[in-house]
């Protein structure tokens, strides 16, 4: 590989005599080696070429191989100052790649062939070279070089085709490559290649020099040149050897010039590497200074120019050093010789590179360093608005505005549309938005605007879309940034058009109307709108949603983004309403709205059932509604909204509406209904609820539920369906379902008439059911059960009714009985027919027959009855066939008749005989089987009769029994009488009648069984034993007739005395009895013993005497008495406490038991009996009763009296307990008292009026009193007045007034006078609770029932009063006045007291206690009411009105108004109050007096702030007072009273409307205000308000006022001409002697375009104005000629001139400058002005008017209007500038400082003025003029030269309280230089602030050795430290670092 290359450096020179041809000579040329490569491989013979092509870039391969480092290389090649290098690998690619940027431009890949000499052509062949046009224009082409076949020295020829060129850097397009030489290959492979003047080859060498076969093992680079002495010359200046140059120039006489300029290039090479970083300071130096010394050296003018135009001078002093020393050079030129250079070489050739490079060098190209070669570019650029761009485009957008201020005038020739899009397409918005939007408003746009003013539709629309995309790249300041961007547009000046600087500016912008415009015009208006929105109002929306929305939707959007419902009025009251006020939008109905769209926008979208979000926030909405219909219409929209069922928020609304008292309540009442519906139905998985409703009630019926029947109610109620239909159904199917008692309960729960009609249905479809039976009568529905046939017989009134329903009971009872019991399935059709029924019986009969005739009766099988319609269920027997024969409607005696004569049929007598027996009552039976046995008698027929049965005995017991039955008058009567005489006659013994005597049974029945102790067998028998075998001792021997072995009839018996047996055991006997309370048996055992021993004694001692009968029984009977006495005495006392203690009391037994007793102790203990029996009314009767016959019959009177007494007091216990009313408190009690139960027996509603008069007459009381004190109580008994409270009133349940009410009415015609009634009921009145309306009603119509004349109460008016009461409800609590009447009738505050207002109070009471109640009613619904109850009580109306009017303003717009005070509304009227207001008026109009009414008017009035409203109600009192004035008039009354009024009025309401005017207009000022009295005067004033010109400043501005419009609303309020006042105002402002303003157009555009562009014209060229005498000037004339442009367009203005506009607009000009001559007192016509010389008119202007001002100022304008640039002029106008104070600006002389070129000239003069200047006012024209002239591109640099003299100085105290001290703070923290202001701040002990600073700064630093540090250890201050120590004491510690106080300070 030829890897080995050497250089040859040293001089090898020799020389080589070359002859070229016979007839040319010989030349000398100098032969030098440049280069040997060795190869350290084999060589092939191709490699040589190849290599040869290496070796010419070789200083481009250390850059090269890093690149292709994995190929090799063959053929390279650079060109264009090594810009662009060429590289061919062996593999065959071919690259062309930019240098600098190291950018591969373009790649070509070639196959690779074989390596011979083709291979070599190839390659040659295929090198590819960029080639661009020296112009920088036309095609790019690629060439391509190949071997000419033609030419003998194979010369490359260049061949041309265009290709597309990838994109390279800008830089690289803008060069050019240059190919020098030319090269050539021989036909031997010798390669060489001429360059100018040397030749260079490349010789292959053998080594050693010696010949060989081999290949060349060394190649050597040689050149030659030419030997002659400028070509020697040449080679040492090629070879830079200057000095031996010069010295050989000198010595050959050559061109000395020559060496020198060839040096300077030399130089310019090294500054251009210079600038590239090549050399250090020191040399740049040398090379500078080399370079001058040169330049002295050569005297050719024009080269030196150039050279430092061209020259890359790598520092900004040394080019505009050199700049000016080319300046000098031809200002010598010039001062040497008058005539003009030779050299060509101009003054204006070298003069504008100065100013330029002051741009280049301020402009920052490139930015923060000075670049020659940039320069050098930036001077031969020929377009300065690509620059603009292009630094646009990198952001350098303070370059741009720099290059723009400087070279604006260059590009505006060539300015167009194109050009503007190209400069807004290369603006980025991203940095420095503020400065950039002023560049834009103060430069761009009105350029554009002048140059191209079509251009404004591209710049509004470029606005527009930049704002716009300012959302999303700046979303931090939006939407401030991109207002501000969209309304530079129309904020932007108007540079003057007619070229005049001075005197043009106050024409205001008047912007196009084409569509971009208007829609940037409206997208200001929005992100104005918007950024309220953001910003006042705390709603931040996207700009495309704002788009879409209104002021309506925008409060959606505000209330959706409150995200806690409980933040809702806050922000409601805190944002919302103000926003409401200022777009006048009603808060009520926008709430409703917006809760419907809530819901909308809910329904619409797909939300779970449990998301109630939105409905709290819903509920919060509504609870902010004031107006109740409007709340109440939004619940009803949540009602119907939203989603069933419903959440806890919405369920609790609405149940909190429900319970208002409002109308609306009704709708939300039947909308909760059906939403109980809706969540019933969805209970039942149903969600159509637009099914029929009938199927929806079947359907939940179906369920089954327990609930079901509820649930169908309620849907049939929603729906409004009978409720009947749903029980009906209902009723069926639990019916269907066996489940009558549930069907029963049903329909008694039903009221009556539903009851009854559903039971007539029910009664039809169960007749409809039993018709449609199936063939199989099992399949027949149970529907009538025992339980379920009761469904068809409900209870009612109607007699014919309850007669159908008992027989449709009837009915079905049996139908049910004969289903249920017999299995018999009938319709009532069926049951209807006899001979069904007769067959139906007859099978049964049958089948009972064939059972009985069975041997096995249990086996048999039921046998089919076809004509029941079912199966007989169990087997027949008797019993159950009388059953069915009754439910047959076959009668007992009928079916008995059928069994006995079947039976005696088959001769079954015993059968028949027993049938009758059953049957024994009845006669027909009888007779027919007695009849049938005769006849079966006297036929002999067979029969079986039992064994012994006596049968003609049988049938005489049945004909008498039968005869006892049957009625005299019916023939079987008579025919059982024979029957039983025949019978007689056959001496048969019948037994008639029953076993026991009637007259024993009934005499000795037992009504009272005594309750006692079972008896102990093991005691009592026993001692039973022996009592019965001593009274009947038991038979030894046989008895005689008559001998009896009982006691009582046994003989005595010598030796024998039988009553000593009987004594002990009926002692024991008697005495276990009553151990038992045997009381009953004791006694009957007592008598009985005492009988038969007393019997004993007697029988046997009859013949005895008497001593000896005594000697016998006396003994005995003493102890028998004792002991009989006391058990008799004991018995009868218990047993008459069992009698009467017994559920029946057997009276006449008692009486009985009491005539045992002695008298005294028998009524002793009657009246023990009754004292013990309590309020037992039905014993003490009983006992009284007995106690009554008693006395009677012992001849008591007092006893008797007193147990009549009590007789009667019991009946009437007894009786009134029926009622339930207790008879204990007057219960044996005097009769006076008796009269205390009439309030209980009143009270009591069974209780009617004769058993009061029954209870009078019982106990002797005075009827009219019982009856006046029963209508009392009856009256009473629901008041809760004291005086008649009753706990058993209380206790009991209220009746109905309606009931009292009647029931007293009906006792009024029993009383025998009213007086008292009427009399104690009107003091009872008095005493009644006020609120007790009802009480008080009933006894006014008793009072009026009783029609008592002498009454003091007047009925009617109080009836009346009531009625309307009633129907009133309080909306105010009880006042003061009540509670004292209260407390003065002892009557408690009753809860009605709250919703009713005082009875009495407003009837019987002043006029003043009946205003001071009805005052606090008075509201718009409350007044109807009211004025009906005023009106009857004829009390003054216009006092009424009146205070309605004073109550309802405090209570209802009261409040408004200071509500509409702290928001900022300007009116109260609205839908919610307009009602209110008219009602005012209404009451207003309605008082008679008319002075009232406008003095209540006014008042009024006055009370409403200024506005509208106030307005409206003075407007109102207007009315009213001429109202009063005509009604005067019209009576004769005297009215200057009201004349005076209405003139007052008048004035004040042409004040409060023109006031409300200037408020609605936003015009009240106080100077605006203070002319209201005279507004021809304020109208004059407001067209001359500031908002006219600002609305010319900036068109798109919002909420200005509309002056036309409050001027001529002004006018019409005070009758003025306002065409007069518009006449009046042209006058003053056209014709004025101080300059315009915008106002004249604003004032001539209310006026038609024709009249005012004619009129302008006319003042334009006239000279006395129209309005008057007055002798027009040329300020007149141009003021009217300025705005009939602005106003006009220029056709218009064209057809008036009848002249081009240009000229037009020229002539305009003209009438500028002449008005400035006219003020000046210089004389000038147009004529003149246009023919005279400007240079000469201004230079006399100036000699004769260089004293004044304004002169000065025209000569200064004309100078730069007509580009008159004398030097000696312009020194003194600058001068004369600023000795006028014109040029007042130390901040623009600061920036003009700044770029003096020379270092220490430039901050020597800066700090000059610094000196002498103010810093605050620098910085304040910083702030308000650095948009304009030096300043947008110095503004930070003076900032910073002002606050580092500031610094410098320590004037910390003069800045620290400005608004400038934190632009100072900042600068200090920036520079680390904070040191001198916190020594200042620790010696003015300011700790605070200095601690404050340092942590800022630590914040800017981010020192890590101050993190740990609190802030308020930074000032620990130690007494032993400085100030400065002290402040920063902290630092100084172990911990802290040195370094901080190193950085800080």
């Amino acid at each position: 590989m030829w890897n080995d290359i050497e250089l040859l450096l040293n001089d090898d020179t020799g020389q080589l005599l070359v002859g070229l041809g016979h007839n040319c000579g010989t030349a000398l040329y100098q032969v030098d080696t440049r280069l040997q490569i060795t190869s350290s491989e084999k060589v092939q013979p191709i490699k040589v070429v190849l290599l040869s092509f290496l070796i010419i870039t070789w200083t481009s391969l250390s850059w090269f191989s890093e690149a292709f480092l994995y190929t090799n290389v063959d053929v390279v090649g650079m060109c264009q100052e090594n810009q662009f290098l060429v590289v061919g690998e062996r593999r065959g690619s071919l690259h062309l790649i930019h240098i600098p940027s190291k950018q591969t431009l373009l790649t070509k890949v070639q196959s690779v062939v074989e390596a011979d000499m083709s291979m070599v052509k190839y390659l040659l062949s295929t090198l590819i070279l960029l080639c661009l046009s020296s112009q920088g224009k036309g095609d790019h082409v690629l060439s391509k070089w190949e071997v000419d076949p033609t030419n003998a020295l194979n010369i490359l020829s260049l061949l041309h085709y265009l290709i597309e060129l990838p994109v390279v850097p800008a830089s690289v397009t803008k060069n050019a490559l240059d190919l020098f030489g030319t090269y050539f290959i021989s036909p031997n492979g010798f390669c060489y290649c001429t360059l100018q003047d040397t030749i260079y080859f490349l010789e292959g060498i053998h080594e050693k020099h010696q010949p060989s076969e081999d290949p060349v093992s060394i190649v050597v680079m040689r050149s030659l040149t030419e030997a002659l002495p400028e070509n020697r010359l040449s080679r040492l200046l090629h070879k830079h050897k200057f000095t031996e140059a010069e010295n050989f120039a000198i010595q050959f006489g050559l061109d000395l010039e020559l060496v020198y300029k060839v040096k300077a290039n030399t130089i310019l090479e090294k500054l251009a590497l210079a600038c590239v970083g090549s050399y250090g300071r020191e040399a740049l130096l040398d090379l500078e200074n080399e370079a001058k010394e040169n330049l002295q050296k050569i005297q050719d003018n024009q080269f030196v120019v150039n050279y430092c135009l061209n020259a890359p001078w790598p520092l900004y002093e040394t080019t505009r050093e050199m700049l000016n020393y080319a300046k000098v050079r031809i200002l010598k030129k010039d001062n040497r010789t008058n005539a003009p250079p030779s050299d060509g070489v101009e003054n204006f050739e070298i003069l504008p590179p100065i100013p330029l490079i002051m741009t280049f060098n301020k402009a920052s190209l490139p930015p923060l360093t000075f670049s020659g070669i940039a320069w050098t570019e930036f001077l031969h650029n020929e377009d300065m608005f690509k620059i603009i761009v292009s630094q646009l485009e990198v952001g350098n957008l303070s370059c741009a505005q720099y290059l723009w201020l400087r070279h604006q005038a260059d590009f505006e020739s060539s300015f167009d549309e194109k050009m503007l899009k190209d400069l807004l397409n290369a603006i980025h918005l991203t940095a420095a938005l503020k400065e950039l939007c002023v560049w834009l408003k103060n430069f761009v746009i009105p350029f554009s605007r002048r140059v191209v003013p079509d251009g404004q539709k591209i710049l509004a629309k470029w606005l527009e879309q930049a704002a716009r995309n300012l959302e999303l790249t700046d979303k931090a300041n939006w939407p401030e940034n991109g207002l501000q961007v969209a309304e530079i547009f129309f904020t932007s000046k108007n540079q003057g058009e007619l070229g005049v600087t001075a005197f043009g500016k106050w024409t205001p912008l008047r912007c196009g109307d084409c569509e971009e415009i208007q829609r940037l015009k409206k997208l200001v208006n929005d992100l104005q709108e918007l950024r309220n929105l953001c910003r006042k109002y705390n709603c931040r929306l996207a700009f495309c949603d704002f788009e879409k929305e209104n002021a309506t939707t925008i409060v959606f959007r505000m209330l959706d983004k409150i995200l806690a419902p409980e933040l809702v009025p806050s922000i409601l009251e805190k944002f919302i309403k103000p926003y409401l006020c200022e777009h006048n939008l009603q808060k009520d109905e926008l709430l409703l709205q917006y809760v419907k769209d809530l819901l909308e926008r809910c329904r619409t979208r797909s939300i779970s059932v449990f998301e109630t979000a939105w409905e709290a926030k819903a509920v919060a909405v509504i609870g902010c509604i004031s107006d109740t219909d409007l709340k109440f219409d939004a619940v009803l929209e949540i009602m119907h909204g939203a989603v069933v069922p419903w959440g806890a928020a919405v369920e609790q609304l609405v149940k909190q509406h429900l319970e208002m008292n409002h109308v609306k309540v009704r709708l939300l009442q039947e909308s909760y209904r059906l939403m109980e519906m809706k969540r019933l139905l969805r209970a039942y998985g149903i969600r159509d609820t637009h099914l029929l409703k009938d199927k929806l009630v079947r359907y939940i019926l179906k369920q089954n539920t327990p609930a079901c029947l509820e649930d169908a109610l309620k849907i049939a109620a929603a729906y409004m369906l009978p409720a009947g239909e749903v029980c009906f159904l209902r009723m069926m199917d639990l019916i269907d379902k066996e489940r009558g008692e549930e069907s029963l309960t049903l329909l008694r729960s039903l009221p009556l008439a539903e009851a009854e009609e559903v039971a007539e249905r029910l009664t039809l479809w169960g007749r409809l059911v039993l018709r449609n039976k199936a063939d199989d009568p099992e399949e027949v529905p149970r529907l009538f059960t025992s339980e379920s046939v009761n469904c068809f017989s409900p209870p009612t009134d109607n007699p014919m009714k309850k007669y159908e329903c008992e027989e449709n009971l009837k009915l079905f009872e049996t139908l049910a009985a004969l289903q249920e019991y017999f299995g018999i399935f009938l319709s009532d059709e069926e049951y209807s027919n006899p001979s069904l029924i007769s067959a139906l019986l007859e099978d049964h009969l049958s089948a009972c027959e064939s059972i009985r005739s069975a041997s096995k009766p249990r086996n048999v099988q039921a046998v089919n009855c076809n004509s029941g319609g079912g199966k007989l269920k169990n087997p027949h027997t008797e019993p159950r066939l009388y059953i069915l024969a009754s439910l047959l409607q076959v009668s007992e005696h009928e079916l008995g008749a059928k069994l006995a004569l079947r039976a005696l049929d088959g001769g079954r007598v015993e059968v028949a005989v027993n049938i009758c027996r059953w049957n024994e009552n009845t006669g027909k039976l009888l007779f027919a089987v007695c009849l049938r046995l005769c006849r079966m008698l006297g036929a002999d027929v067979p029969m079986i009769t039992p064994h012994g049965m006596n049968l003609p005995a049988v049938i005489y017991e049945l004909a008498g029994q039968a005869t006892t039955l049957c009625s005299p008058g019916n023939s079987c009567y008579y025919l059982l009488n024979i029957l039983a005489v025949q019978l007689n006659n056959c001496n048969m013994k019948v037994k008639c009648g029953p076993d026991k005597d009637p007259y024993e049974e009934w005499t000795y029945d037992d009504f009272f069984k005594e309750d006692g102790i079972v008896l102990d067998p093991q005691t009592s028998l026993p001692v039973a034993y022996e009592l019965a075998s001593a009274v009947l001792p038991i038979c030894e021997d046989k008895l005689y007739p008559l001998e009896s072995i009982s006691l009582a009839h046994r003989a005595f018996m010598e030796g024998h005395n039988f009553l000593l047996p009987v004594g002990s055991p009926f002692s024991a006997a008697v005495q276990n009895l009553l151990e038992c309370s045997q009381f009953q048996l004791a006694l009957k055992l007592t008598l009985c013993a005492v009988r038969s021993c007393v019997q004993h004694v007697i029988s046997n001692t009859r013949d005895l005497a008497l001593n000896e009968k005594v000697t016998f029984s006396k003994s005995f009977l003493i102890a028998m008495k004792e002991r009989s006495s006391s058990v008799i005495k004991t018995s009868a006392l218990n047993l008459l406490h069992k009698v009467f203690n017994s559920r029946v009391i057997d009276q006449k037994l008692a009486l009985g038991y009491c005539s045992i007793l002695p008298k005294e102790e028998m009524f002793n203990k009657l009246w023990e009996i009754i004292n013990n029996s309590w309020q037992n009314y039905r014993k003490v009767l009983a006992v009284a009763l007995v106690g009554t016959q008693l006395a009677d019959r012992y001849g008591e009177a007092e006893e008797k009296r007193k147990f009549q007494e009590l007789v009667i007091d019991a009946e009437w216990g007894i009786q009134l307990g029926k009622f339930g009313i207790s008879f204990e408190t007057v219960f044996r009690q005097p009769p006076i008292r008796k009269k205390e139960l009439i309030r209980v027996l009143v009270q009591n509603p069974e209780v009617d009026t004769g058993l009061i008069l029954n209870y009078c007459s019982s106990f002797m009381l005075d009827s009219d009193v019982a009856l006046q004190l029963c209508i009392e109580t009856l009256l009473l008994q629901n008041s809760n007045t004291n005086d008649v409270e009753d706990d058993s009133a209380e206790s009991s349940e209220r009746q109905p007034h309606s009931t009292l009410l009647g029931r007293a009415l009906k006792i009024i015609p029993l009383l025998k006078s009213t007086k008292y009634l009427v009399m104690s009921l009107s003091g009872i009145l008095c005493k009644l609770d006020p609120y007790d309306y009802e009480t008080l009603e009933i006894v006014l119509r008793v009072i009026q029932s009783a029609d008592e004349k002498n009454t003091s109460i007047q009925l009617s008016q109080a009836l009346s009063l009531l009625k309307h009461l009633k129907s009133y409800s309080r909306i105010s609590p009880p006042v003061d006045l009540e509670h004292q009447y209260l407390l003065e009738q002892m009557i408690p505050l009753s809860p009605a007291a709250h919703t009713r207002l005082p009875f009495h109070l407003l009837f019987f009471r002043t006029s003043q206690c009946f205003w001071n109640i009805i005052s606090a009613e008075l509201s718009e619904e409350t007044f109807p009411t009211l004025l009906l109850i005023s009106k009857l009580m004829k009390v003054s109306l216009d006092t009424f009105h009146m205070s309605a009017v004073r109550h309802v303003f405090e209570k209802k717009l009261k409040p408004k108004i200071f509500e509409m005070r702290n928001s900022g509304c300007t009116s109260i009227v609205n839908k919610e109050t307009i009602k209110t207001v008219q009602a005012l008026q209404s009451y207003m109009l309605s008082i008679v007096n008319p002075e009232w009414a406008v003095a209540m008017a006014h008042k009024i009035a006055q009370e409403f702030p200024t506005g509208p409203d106030h307005v409206q109600a003075l407007k109102f009192c207007l009315h009213l007072a001429e109202k009063w004035l005509k009604s005067a008039t019209a009576q004769d009354k005297p009215c200057e009273k009201a004349e005076v009024l209405q003139r007052n009025l008048h004035l004040q309401y042409k004040r409060a409307a023109t006031e409300n005017v200037l408020i609605t207009n936003n015009l009240n000022t106080g100077e605006h205000l203070k002319s209201i009295g005279k507004p021809a005067n304020l109208i004059v004033l407001l067209y001359e308000h500031h908002s006219i010109d600002q609305r010319f400043q900036n068109p798109a501005g919002r909420d200005y006022p509309d002056i036309h419009v409050a001027a001529k609303e002004i006018a019409e309020i005070n009758n003025l001409d306002m065409n007069k006042i518009y006449d009046k105002l042209l006058a003053k402002w056209l014709c004025p002697s101080t300059p315009p303003s915008g106002v004249i157009i604003y004032l001539l555009q209310s006026r038609p375009m024709d009249y005012s562009s004619r009129m302008l014209f006319a003042i334009t060229t006239s000279v006395t104005s129209p309005f008057g005498d007055t002798q027009l000037t040329f300020a007149h004339r141009t003021r009217a000629f300025r705005c009939l442009l602005y106003l006009a367009d220029t056709n218009t203005v064209e057809s008036l001139f009848k002249k081009p506009i240009e000229k037009v607009k020229y002539f305009l000009k003209c009438c500028i400058y002449l008005a400035e001559f006219e003020i000046l007192n210089i004389p000038f016509t147009y004529e003149s002005f246009h023919k005279s010389p400007k240079e000469g008119m201004i230079k006399g202007l100036w000699k004769n008017h260089s004293h004044e001002p304004r002169a000065v100022r025209l000569v200064t304008e004309l100078s730069l209007e007509y580009k008159v640039y004398d030097s000696q002029l312009w020194n003194g106008l600058l001068q004369k500038l600023l000795g006028f104070n014109m040029l007042d600006l130390p901040a623009f002389a600061l920036g003009c400082l700044l770029v003096i070129p020379h270092s220490e000239k430039r901050e020597q003069q800066i700090q000059s003025l610094l000196s002498t200047c103010k810093k605050e006012t620098v910085l304040q024209q910083i702030e308000e003029h650095m948009d304009t002239g030096e300043l947008v591109a110095f503004a930070s640099q003076i900032s910073s030269l002002v606050l580092d003299s500031i610094i410098n100085e320590k004037l910390y105290e003069q800045f620290w309280k400005t608004k400038y001290y934190p632009l100072l703070k900042q600068h200090l923290i920036n520079t680390h230089r904070i040191k001198g202001l916190v020594d200042y701040f620790a010696k003015n002990n300011c700790l605070d602030d200095a601690t404050v600073l340092i942590q800022e700064y630590q914040e800017k630093c981010g020192n890590p050795a101050l993190a740990d540090i609190p802030a308020s250890d930074l000032l620990q201050v130690k007494q032993t430290t400085s100030a400065f120590q002290a402040v920063f004491s902290p630092f100084f510690s172990k911990d802290f670092h040195p370094t901080f106080c190193k950085n800080t300070f």
